[in-house]
């Protein structure tokens, strides 16, 4: 039964989301804290658990990306994928957000892509071509390749609290159904974007610019380009580690019969319910975890390494590798964007999930109730909260760990659950992100804009066509494989 008391509390949460995506960057995590404490010290709830694993390999992961943008690994991808676009500048419109969205995918995280929008741009003008259509797609692109990326927060977060709950999935299982189905979201975004707007010579408003001399020479009196950069061969090196690392952690998710064992303690009989008191229930390892062990209700097993302690300490193994062979200096990751993003992510994380998990965990029979009848009638729903929860927190791996253990707790299958995935990127809808804003900025020709009534920004139809167009397909995609 929902009561003025939890009406209330979840105000308070939905407030400390709200106060914290205004404030961005570490607020986002921190102001979360206000709200928990006020549930926790306020009204007395149940601490909830803050979701450590899914922390500790997004700090190896960051690290690993971070120490290899200090060896100039990134310069070299930026390169790559610059050349691509200038070979076929026509074609600018789909190509840039296929630049960005793998480059996403091998880093995990869209802050990588800051170097290569004002290329885009650049490109977009010599050729004519009105700077919004790429642009806008390709800054979209950046964030959705998120779910696609087998070191990204989101993806991980999914695998771990999905075997947890009990949908057996791999990272390689989530990438064959999110990779294509994101990749069918941006190509139709793309295409709904090719003639979107008026071309630059019949716009007005652009034409107008190029009558004062100060507006032309800034529209067209530079070029952004890393073609001119020299790249050594340790970076080059640095990248070739890194992809090393990716594959194999690709195989271990695979061939996870590769994984070394470690014997361990399990109780037996792990469908019986173990009281060790009256307020406390456990079952199985939990039981072993809690080092109480009762006579005849343990043994030893042999249990593979999870696939969590796979990918930190690979991560951490190719950032070294990166530091000794590679001339990566550590003071120089940490001081770039692609550490430093990382870092407020984990802070973001940390505190957004905890308070989640403590509201949901201490009114779990209540949403149950309250949303049992309209899940089970139609379970793919889940997307349309998924999407409004990242509006407000502005990080999809945080919806995965807030929201996704309550979706299981009410019933809902994991094969659905990975289908309606690419919802949880919703935070274009209000264009207070980096990547957007820094998109804005890039674009020279002022086509790329914000809008007089916020929500009529330049990222809103490709946001949203790709978003749905991406989680129709994967939705599709997992009910047939499943």
């Amino acid at each position: 039964m929902i009561t003025f008391t939890m009406i209330l509390q979840l105000c308070i949460v939905l407030g400390a989301l709200w106060v914290g995506s205004r404030y961005g960057s570490l607020a986002l995590g921190a102001i979360s804290g206000i709200g928990l404490a006020i549930l926790i010290f306020g009204f007395g709830l149940k601490p909830g658990t803050p979701p450590t694993d899914v922390i500790y390999i997004i700090i190896a992961a960051v690290t690993c990306a971070g120490i290899m943008q200090a060896s100039g690994g990134m310069d070299w991808l930026i390169q790559i994928a610059e050349r691509l676009l200038r070979k076929h500048p026509e074609r600018i419109t789909f190509l840039a957000p296929l630049c960005t969205f793998f480059l996403t995918v091998l880093v995990g995280t869209g802050h990588v892509v800051y170097t290569l929008m004002p290329i885009i741009c650049d490109i977009a003008l010599k050729k004519g071509i009105r700077p919004e259509r790429p642009c806008a797609v390709a800054s979209i692109a950046s964030q959705v390749g998120i779910t696609c990326s087998p070191i990204a927060a989101a993806v991980v977060a999914f695998v771990s609290i999905s075997n947890t709950n009990g949908f057996d999935v791999t990272i390689p299982q989530v990438l064959m159904i999110s990779i294509p189905a994101c990749l069918c979201g941006l190509m139709v975004a793309a295409t709904a974007s090719y003639h979107r707007g008026l071309d630059l010579d019949k716009d007005p408003k652009f034409q107008k610019k190029l009558q004062d001399p100060e507006q032309y020479n800034y529209i067209y009196g530079s070029s952004a380009t890393t073609l001119d950069k020299e790249i050594p061969q340790s970076a080059k090196n640095a990248v070739f580690i890194f992809l090393g690392a990716l594959a194999v952690i690709v195989f271990f998710a695979i061939f996870q019969d590769a994984l070394p064992t470690y014997m361990t303690l399990r109780a037996v009989n792990t469908s019986d319910v173990l009281y060790i008191s009256k307020d406390l229930a456990v079952t199985g390892d939990q039981l072993v975890k809690a080092n109480v062990y009762l006579q005849g209700t343990t043994e030893w097993y042999a249990k593979a390494l999870p696939m969590n302690i796979v990918i930190q300490i690979v991560m951490i193994t190719a950032a070294a590798l990166m530091i000794i062979f590679c001339k990566a200096a550590p003071k120089k990751a940490v001081a770039g964007p692609v550490w430093q993003s990382g870092m407020v992510a984990v802070v973001a994380i940390y505190g957004i999930a905890w308070l989640a998990d403590t509201f949901f965990s201490n009114y779990l029979d209540e949403m149950k109730m309250m949303l049992a009848d309209v899940v089970s009638a139609y379970p793919w729903s889940i997307a349309l909260v998924f999407f409004l929860v990242s509006v407000l927190i502005n990080s999809q791996g945080a919806v995965v760990v807030a929201m996704l253990p309550l979706a299981y707790q009410l019933g809902i299958p994991g094969p659905v659950l990975l289908g309606v995935l690419p919802s949880v990127y919703g935070y274009f809808f209000i264009p207070n992100y980096p990547s957007d804003i820094a998109t804005v900025n890039f674009d020279r020709s002022g086509t790329t804009v914000i809008g007089k009534y916020l929500l009529n920004h330049s990222f809103m139809m490709p946001g949203l066509v790709c978003v749905t167009t991406s989680t129709i397909v994967a939705y599709l995609l997992s009910i047939i494989i499943y």
